[in-house]
């Protein structure tokens, strides 16, 4: 019975506020009390209001938030300030580029000092550089990296896709990978993976972008780095390798 009685009022209070709407002189003087409209100072009149409509339920504050709160269909929220689901998101790409005083933190030329090389003559920046230029562009907790997709284990490489998000904002989507030798060591290459990843979303944000141009490469070796001879310590095996001029010289497994 309770339930039926505040249908009642329900619809009824709905038909007065259409009925106000056509004509402005039957509202006023109204007041609204149980299920039933009654003039001031008169007895209760029973009212019998028509079956709800949509056109009823889109006047519902709750019903219109509701409706023109959508979703664009790619991921990127509902609109109404919810997060994003950055594993198929594309939410802020490309939208603006950053204010000026990042963009110059970004993009600032690496210091030759922080670039290292691999004995294979690859040069890289650590990837805790990478990180601190983030934190100084956006603050720490500015910005993080999201994933894409599950971990793929494979016989000898961990992969997996992230996407790297700064300010509320995704600004690169790059797969990360890492080798391993046993599987005791999958922990551990899942989280150099991760690392890879944002070295390489990172280059969509211009952070040392020196280290893929091919001519900075060159001069970079030329001035700082040597290729020496080394002898491995155990099989005797010899082979040219790389280091840094203001490095000690390779002493193991490789003996300079």
């Amino acid at each position: 019975m309770a339930s039926r009685v505040t249908t009642r009022s329900f619809r009824t209070t709905l038909s007065l506020m259409r009925q106000s709407r056509l004509s402005p002189s039957l509202s006023r003087g109204m007041v609204y009390v149980a299920s039933n409209p009654v003039s001031k100072g008169e007895p209760k009149k029973s009212t019998t209001a028509p079956d709800l409509t949509a056109e009823d339920l889109d006047q519902l504050p709750s019903h219109r938030s509701a409706s023109t709160t959508t979703s664009n269909g790619n991921g990127n929220g509902s609109g109404d300030g919810s997060p994003s689901d950055w594993s198929r998101s594309f939410h802020g790409l490309s939208s603006q580029p950053f204010d000026k005083d990042i963009s110059e933190i970004l993009l600032a030329p690496v210091d030759p000092i922080d670039v290292e090389i691999k004995p294979d003559g690859l040069i890289y920046l650590p990837e805790i550089k990478y990180r601190r230029i983030l934190n100084k562009a956006f603050g720490p907790g500015g910005w993080g990296l999201a994933p894409r997709s599950e971990t793929n284990v494979g016989p000898k490489v961990v992969s997996r896709e992230y996407a790297l998000v700064c300010l509320g904002r995704l600004v690169g989507i790059a797969r990360g990978e890492q080798e391993y030798f046993d599987p005791s060591g999958i922990p551990t290459a899942t989280e150099a993976c991760k690392s890879n990843a944002l070295m390489r979303c990172c280059k969509d944000l211009g952070i040392a972008s020196e280290l893929w141009d091919p001519r900075y490469i060159r001069e970079f070796k030329a001035a700082n780095c040597v290729e020496v001879y080394a002898e491995n310590v155990t099989t005797k095996k010899k082979k040219k390798l790389w280091r840094r001029k203001d490095q000690p010289k390779l002493d193991y497994p490789w003996k300079e």
